[in-house]
Parts: C-alpha cells; sequence; structure tokens
C-alpha cells in the first residue's frame, strides 16, 4: 500500500510540476515579450538589454508566488488535495492507531524566561487534556550565556516540574559549549538521548502546538514510516502592535492558499522550517548531519539556515518531507517591529545564501529539494535586482532625456537606423499584468473565505475586506524599505560581515528615535532618487512615487506600526481579526492564562538570588559541577573573593557563568554572604530582602 501510494504521488508531483513551471515560464515569456515593445530601442541598447534580464528574472519569481497561491485556490475549491497525508487515513483510523515515544523539545537562547516555559507549561498541559501525555516527554534545551538568563532558566523549569507534577517527564539542559546555534544544539540532544524517542517535535520559543496536534502527528508518522519529516503550517497569534497585526492577518488570512498550493507542487518533496514539526529520529541522525561548508567568506563555517538542507539531505535518503495545510493547532509569533523583522531578516538572509554552495556542490539530492534552496536564495537575492532594475531604470530614462537620441545604438548592426517608438498601451498593460500578479491571489483568499462562509473569524465580510485593503496598503508602504534593507543584507552577507545570534524581542515599540537611526539610509536614498527625478522628468517623477514616497517615509512608517495602542484600537474594533480572536483554541487560553499571573516580585536578581535564597542555592548546586580544588585555586579562586567582597557587578559574564556552574562556589557564597557585615554588599541584599518580605507580611495581615 505504501509503495502504491509512493508511486502515485511521484507521479502526481511530476506532472504538476511540469504544469506550473510551464505556467511560469510562459507568462513570463509573454510578459518579457512585451516589454521588449515597450523599450524604445526594443532591446537594442546594452541598458535595455539589462532591464529586460532583471525584468524576466524578476517577474518570473512574481510568477511563482501568484500560480503557488492560484493552484491553492483550485485545490480548495475542489475539496483539498487527494494527496495529502490527511486525506489518505479517515479520522477515526487515526484516532484509532497508536502513539510511539515522542519528545517535545524546546531550544532557548535568551528568551524572556517565564513567558517562554510558560507557553511550554501549555502545551504540556493541553496534551494532558488530551490523554497522550504518557508517549510525550519534553525537554528545554538552553544555549543562554549570560549568568542571569540561565539561572532563572533552572529555577523556572523547577517551578514547572513542581507545578505541573512532571518528575520524570519535563527535563532541562544547558550546554556548556554553543556551537552551530540551533542546529548544533538539536543534535547535541539527539546524540545523548535521541535513541529514547521515536520521533521529536520541534518547537521555537514562541510556538504552541495542541495536543490533539501533537497526537496527529504522531499516528500520521505511525501510520506512514516513510516520511521522515512532517512540517505544520503554523499560525501568527497574540499580535498586539499594528505591524505584528497586519503581518498575523496576511499569514492567516492567506497562508491556507499559499500553503495549500505549495504542499501540492511539492508533495512529499517540501522543506522543514525548523519548528512546529515533528522529525523521524533513526534516519534524521543517521543522514541529516550537518558538516561545516569547506569554502571561504560566506561559504565557509556552519550552516546557519539548517532547516532547508536536512530536509534536502532526508530526501536524499529516500525519505519523505511533507508539509500539511490542514494540521490546525500549531501556532508561533511574529516580530513586534519592522526592525525587529529587520534582525531576523539579517540571519535569515546570510543562511539563505549560503544554501547556493550546497544547491550547487552537494550530490545526490532531489530536484525539488534544490529548487526549494532556490526560491530561499530568491527571497533575498530579488531585492537587490530590484535595486538594479530601478537604477537601470532610471539611467535609461536619463538617458532619453539628457542625450541626444541615438539612432545608432551601441550593437545595432545595419544600414539602416533604428527609430526609437514608444507603446504607452504595451506599458499600461504590462504595469497591469504585475500588478494583477501581486494582488489577484489575496482577492482569491477573499473569495474563497466568502465561498466557504467563513467571514465571521474575520470579523465579518465588511472588515473583513477592509482588513485586506488595510493589509495591502501596509505591504505597499513596506516593500520598497524591504528591498533596500534586503539588498544591504546580501551585500554585507557576500562581504562576509559577521553577525551576533540573539533573542528576539516580542514586547518593545520603537522609538521616533529609533525609527530616524534606523530608516536614515531609506530616506535619503528616497530624497535622493526624487530629487533627481524632477530634475529630469515630470512624468518619471511621478511613475517613480510608489518607491521613493514609502522611502521617504519609512521612519514614520515603522514607528507608527510599532504602536500597541494603534493594534490594539483596531482589534477593538474587530479589524484585523482572526479566527483564534474570534474563538481562541483552549491551547491558546491555557497560555494566555498561565502567562498572566504575575510572578513573586523579587528585589534580587537571578544570581543573588542563587546567592541568597537557601532553596534556590541548592536548586543550582545539584546542576553545578565539582571541580578540583587545584584547578579552582590556579584558575579563578580570587574571582570568587572579588564577588563575596564587590558583588557581581566587578566580574565579566564569563566568570560570573563559571562561579554559577560551580558547586563549591555557591555553596561557599552561600554561608558567607549570610556572615557578612550589614554595610557589605551582599548585606545591604539581604537587608533589602528582608524589608520586602516584611512588607509583603504586612500587606498580607492588613488584607
Amino acid at each position: 500500500m505504501a509503495n502504491r501510494t509512493g508511486a502515485q504521488w511521484h507521479r502526481a508531483a511530476h506532472w504538476r510540476r511540469w504544469l506550473f513551471v510551464s505556467l511560469v515560464l510562459s507568462q513570463s515569456a509573454i510578459a518579457s515579450y512585451c516589454l521588449v515593445w515597450v523599450l524604445p530601442y526594443h532591446g537594442g541598447t546594452l541598458t535595455e538589454r539589462v532591464i529586460l534580464a532583471l525584468f524576466a528574472v524578476l517577474y518570473t519569481w512574481i510568477a511563482v508566488g501568484f500560480w503557488i497561491g492560484t493552484l491553492g485556490f483550485v485545490i480548495r475549491r475542489a475539496g483539498g488535495d487527494r494527496l495529502s497525508l490527511l486525506r489518505r487515513h479517515p479520522a477515526a483510523e487515526l484516532a484509532h492507531t497508536s502513539l510511539a515515544p515522542t519528545a517535545v523539545i524546546l531550544p532557548i537562547y535568551h528568551e524572556p524566561v517565564r513567558w517562554t516555559l510558560n507557553g511550554l507549561k501549555a502545551v504540556y498541559q493541553d496534551l494532558a487534556a488530551e490523554g497522550g501525555l504518557e508517549f510525550f516527554q519534553f525537554y528545554v534545551l538552553s544555549d543562554s550565556r549570560s549568568a542571569d538568563v540561565w539561572l532563572e532558566e533552572q529555577q523556572v523549569w523547577c517551578e514547572l516540574v513542581r507545578d505541573l507534577k512532571a518528575e520524570g517527564r519535563l527535563f532541562y539542559r544547558r550546554r556548556p559549549v554553543n556551537l552551530n546555534f540551533k542546529s548544533g544544539n538539536v543534535a547535541d540532544f539527539l546524540r545523548r538521548w535521541g535513541r529514547r524517542h521515536r520521533y521529536v517535535v520541534v518547537l521555537d520559543a514562541d510556538s504552541l502546538l495542541s495536543g490533539q496536534t501533537l497526537c496527529q502527528m504522531v499516528r500520521l508518522m505511525e501510520r506512514e514510516p516513510r516520511v521522515g519529516i512532517l512540517q505544520t503550517n503554523p499560525s501568527i497569534i497574540n499580535a498586539q502592535s499594528l505591524f505584528a497585526r497586519v503581518q498575523q492577518f496576511a499569514n492567516r488570512f492567506y497562508s491556507p492558499l499559499f500553503a495549500t498550493g505549495l504542499a501540492a507542487v511539492q508533495l512529499g518533496d517540501a522543506a522543514f522550517w525548523g519548528h512546529n514539526a515533528i522529525l523521524r529520529v533513526q534516519p534524521f541522525m543517521a543522514h541529516c548531519g550537518l558538516r561545516k561548508l569547506p569554502g571561504r567568506g560566506l561559504f565557509g563555517g556552519p550552516i546557519l539556515s539548517h532547516d532547508f538542507v536536512e530536509a534536502a539531505f532526508m530526501g536524499r535518503a529516500g525519505f519523505e518531507v511533507w508539509l500539511e495545510p490542514g494540521l490546525s493547532g500549531s501556532y508561533e509569533e511574529s516580530p513586534p517591529t519592522l526592525a525587529d523583522e529587520l534582525v531576523r531578516d539579517h540571519r535569515w538572509a546570510k543562511g539563505n545564501l549560503q544554501h547556493l554552495w550546497v544547491m550547487l556542490r552537494e550530490p545526490g539530492l532531489r530536484f525539488a529539494h534544490r529548487m526549494a534552496f532556490l526560491n530561499g536564495i530568491m527571497a533575498y537575492v530579488a531585492s537587490p535586482l530590484w535595486l538594479l532594475f530601478l537604477m537601470a531604470v532610471t539611467v535609461a530614462a536619463a538617458q532619453m532625456t539628457l542625450a541626444p537620441i541615438d539612432y545608432f545604438p551601441e550593437g545595432h548592426q545595419g544600414l539602416f537606423p533604428l527609430w526609437p517608438e514608444w507603446r504607452p498601451e504595451w506599458a499600461l498593460t504590462l504595469a497591469l499584468s504585475t500588478v494583477l500578479l501581486l494582488f489577484l491571489p489575496k482577492f482569491l483568499a477573499l473569495v474563497d473565505a466568502l465561498l466557504q462562509g467563513r467571514t465571521t473569524e474575520f470579523g465579518g465580510g465588511v472588515r473583513m475586506f477592509q482588513g485586506v485593503l488595510l493589509e495591502i496598503l501596509v505591504s505597499i508602504l513596506l516593500a520598497p524599505v524591504r528591498m533596500l534593507a534586503h539588498s544591504r543584507f546580501v551585500f554585507a552577507a557576500l562581504s562576509n560581515v559577521s553577525l551576533r545570534w540573539a533573542g528576539q524581542n516580542r514586547t518593545e515599540e520603537m522609538s521616533w528615535r529609533q525609527g530616524v537611526v534606523s530608516q536614515w539610509p531609506a530616506v535619503v536614498v528616497g530624497a535622493t532618487w526624487s530629487w533627481f527625478a524632477w530634475h529630469l522628468d515630470t512624468a518619471f517623477f511621478l511613475w517613480s512615487l510608489p518607491v521613493a514616497l514609502p522611502l521617504l517615509m519609512s521612519a514614520q512608517t515603522a514607528v507608527l506600526l510599532s504602536r500597541r495602542a494603534l493594534g490594539v484600537g483596531l482589534l477593538n474594533r474587530r479589524l484585523l481579526l482572526i479566527p483564534e480572536e474570534v474563538s481562541p483554541p483552549p491551547v491558546l487560553e491555557k497560555a494566555r492564562a498561565v502567562r498572566a499571573v504575575a510572578p513573586e516580585h523579587s528585589s534580587l536578581t537571578p544570581f543573588q538570588q542563587a546567592i541568597l535564597l537557601p532553596q534556590v542555592n541548592r536548586l543550582h548546586q545539584a546542576f553545578a559541577r565539582v571541580h578540583s580544588t587545584l584547578e579552582r585555586e590556579r584558575h579563578w579562586s580570587t574571582d570568587v573573593e572579588r564577588c563575596l567582597k564587590h558583588g557581581p557587578a566587578l566580574l565579566t559574564d564569563a566568570k560570573l557563568a563559571r562561579i554559577a556552574r560551580d558547586r563549591w562556589a555557591l555553596a561557599y557564597l552561600h554561608r558567607q554572604s549570610w556572615k557578612a557585615d550589614p554595610e557589605s554588599y551582599w548585606g545591604r541584599c539581604i537587608r533589602n530582602l528582608l524589608a520586602q518580605r516584611l512588607n509583603e507580611s504586612r500587606q498580607q495581615a492588613d488584607a
């Protein structure tokens, strides 16, 4: 049965991909032919040939997205893809499929500790309510470097285990050496504990997965032994700022079409997105190890964006990788501001560009996975190509305006002159076709929601339409800003500028100063281009405004979009609404409930608590190592005495981490700090602690 199904989807994938490629290339060829006749010299000059080449690549890139969305619309109107994993197995069959030992892992790095682990707590509780808890174990895998952060992680993890009664089911591990970022963190876990489990579910710090979805994923993997990776399509939730709410609405409203179309083309050759997915442990460990790239600069060192590569290696080993849009109950969050999105894109740009080496040099990869690499690369390379296209068009306009007409341009052969021609009607048709490619799939999503009767999930038909228009307006304002930023990221990656891997901001708004500082290059480029276009030609100036105006307004746009008050205000007016806000799923309600509980306030930092509070000190001693006396005296015993005398302020993060990892140092500092002079550093900390507890006792007595 499995072999017959595999042959069936392979045949379908072959024909679907040929149809898809034919539609994309034929449409791009027609558009490029039209552009030839729009250009005054019909491609007869070097500048026009550059414009034609760039246009052909960029139009093809836009056409790919258009036909993915259109295919998704057609499949959804036909009732779904009959080859999808969920359509193969009736609900009753899945419900009677046994579960298997599965690890749920949460790799973290300098995340908001309580917020992140309380999200995991909600997943745990929802799985317990579903009834499948006995087959799952949970692992918090920390790469945090700051002692205050990982000490708090250990403390909150202990509280979580106690509250959930999860002894032997919820574990915490911190790597003392942070190698190869998240992929190294996951690899370290698999080497140590992977063989205990048949499957691993990978979460991000902002991920939520319902218990029902977790069980469905395991049961699908049990029914499909050739599937190595099963990827869900996460929905964005919990958006507060206007920027995040627009991204959330776009994701929730458009992604059903695009995910359905993408899954229909990829079938068993899908990509892995690094989170909210389940992995089959044995083949993943055997085939998905990542070697460092052997080249230089960008193409040397560890692979930053590991997920697409791991999917390609799984496919090379003969296993299938599936995207299943029908698996609901999978959630993540959006960066709250444009600046935070661009920080993330800076990392992703370098990681995706590294895939060029893998795509061209790695043997045995399936063609579909090589195309997935190309798609990821174009997500960022398209921006500098657009920038070059605009520059080439500007040069062509300047040549036509400032220079006399050249009847014998370079490359023109023949005795007769080449007369420049202008075809405004063709130019208008080409512009409208480009607009159609960009925006028609969004209105197809609107039609899909209307036909399925899902308007109430988005606040009603009128508000749903208003939400689409608002999202289109914001995307138009942000497109030139992203183009310029992504171009900078690509050039920085090619120049091998180093990156700092940091935790994501999830709460802060952007100040006006931050907006101006982050967006001044865009403002300068927009102002310079507008000035030049105005002095060059009025028509060209008007043509440039859709790009120049968003650049000029980029600082104001970035700041206003970061405002939570604007986002929440639209939510109160039921604009940009999503189904999870109309009828929240249980896992989301659990997450909100546990995150809403205010933690007990403490006047002490996590490091101070580790030294002073007896119960917390014993907890961290249990995590700490026992170093030899010789090693301690030779290398860092003076740091312990300095910490005892002056506190942690004079010590580096590395020295504080060494103290917090040593059992003797924790015990010694705990004993001596409680004996310290009342006017010393630790004496003042104790006095503040006792005053806080006395105040809390009085408040409780008054209550």
